[in-house]
């Protein structure tokens, strides 16, 4: 029997709805999760489409937010249907969960958080009450999952009572993995275009291929409002540096089906879906060592991002120039995530917590 059979889940993101036009990883995630859950055997109903997110710390726009909270909290206790347990996707200072605390603890089922971050900083400035907000509702939870190391430390170090603090590894949404690479095709980089930390990880790349000895090629896969400045950063590499656009999921996986290389630099990546699409293709990834980046990379010794292009530019050269140790790299690396970040592993890992506090509460 699926562990999951007949239990009723009730799901939501705050931070971004799982059908939200605008793709991302946290739309992608919470879609995952969604899916794991029904692989699972469980009925899934999406509790709210409200989107809780305060980008710039605007106090209006917090009390916005929160009026329409209120409007939902009456909705769906009078009317939601009966469910087991209620699951949060991604709490944090900028879109906390307002609404599940109260819903589940007036319907009577476990609160459970998925990725959820305490940042005691943001608790003073112009996110103070959301971070309050995010703070209570992290407290209300019995069980949170968290996704990497560098998110467990806080949430142990802030534990409320005797909640579980426990890991679920990043995970990619199938059952086994996909055809092994050629490892014969242009290197890889993927990637949204846009301001900030992605057009960090653009820049670290277009210095990293300057160091670039012999022949080289490079596909990079992504777009947005950034690409005239990632343009401008490639430009003196001319043809060697080929724009795919935004793939679809089958042309994304066409692309790592040939790619030699994958390249990514992680700037203040959580942790990346990127990095464990591209090892379960068995492609090998030149990254830098980076918190959260690391949790998801098959275990080895990446440079450190204060060793600068250079050093990431080594790592690349000696994976292209030794067919060997990519082949190598690949099957371990597609063995590795077979072990680890696959669908049914996450699903034993949330069944096995969730089910004893569905019982405790039933």
């Amino acid at each position: 029997m699926l562990p999951g059979a007949g239990k009723r889940v009730v799901f939501y993101a705050p931070m971004k709805p799982p059908n939200h036009p605008v793709p991302s990883g946290d739309r992608e995630i919470a879609r995952n999760l969604m899916a794991l859950f029904e692989s699972s055997g469980a009925e899934v109903q999406l509790a709210s489409h409200l989107r809780i997110y305060d980008k710039h710390g605007d106090q209006a726009q917090q009390t916005a937010l929160r009026a329409e909270a209120e409007a939902d909290i009456c909705q769906l206790i009078a009317h939601m249907p009966e469910a087991d347990i209620w699951v949060t996707y991604h709490n944090y200072y900028k879109a906390p969960d307002l609404i599940g605390p109260v819903v589940a603890r007036a319907r009577g089922v476990p609160y459970v958080q998925i990725e959820s971050t305490r940042a005691r900083k943001r608790l003073t400035g112009p996110w103070s009450g959301f971070a309050e907000a995010a703070h209570a509702a992290a407290d209300a939870a019995d069980a949170i999952f968290y996704f990497t190391e560098r998110d467990r430390f806080a949430l142990d170090r802030d534990r409320c009572g005797s909640q579980i603090i426990t890991c679920l590894p990043p995970f990619l949404p199938r059952d086994r993995l996909p055809a092994l690479s050629s490892l014969e095709g242009p290197m890889l980089a993927a990637g949204m275009m846009r301001t900030g930390d992605k057009l960090a990880s653009y820049g670290i790349i277009a210095e990293t291929l300057a160091h670039l000895p012999g022949e080289w090629h490079l596909n990079l896969a992504g777009d947005g409002p950034a690409r005239p400045a990632v343009e401008a950063l490639m430009a003196p590499f001319a043809e060697r540096v080929r724009f795919l656009g935004q793939l679809s999921r089958a042309e994304l996986a066409a692309a790592y089906a040939k790619a030699s290389l994958f390249l990514w630099p992680g700037v203040n990546e959580a942790f990346g879906m990127v990095y464990l699409e591209a090892q379960a293709h068995g492609v090998p990834v030149a990254a830098q060592d980076r918190p959260g980046v690391r949790d998801v990379l098959l275990p080895g010794t990446y440079p450190v991002p204060e060793a600068g292009p250079h050093a990431l530019a080594s790592y690349i050269t000696r994976l292209l120039a030794n067919p060997e140790l990519r082949a190598k790299t690949a099957l371990n690396a597609r063995r590795y995530i077979s072990n680890n970040h696959l669908a049914p592993s996450a699903a034993r890992n949330f069944w096995e917590t969730v089910l004893p506090l569905m019982e405790n509460s039933a």
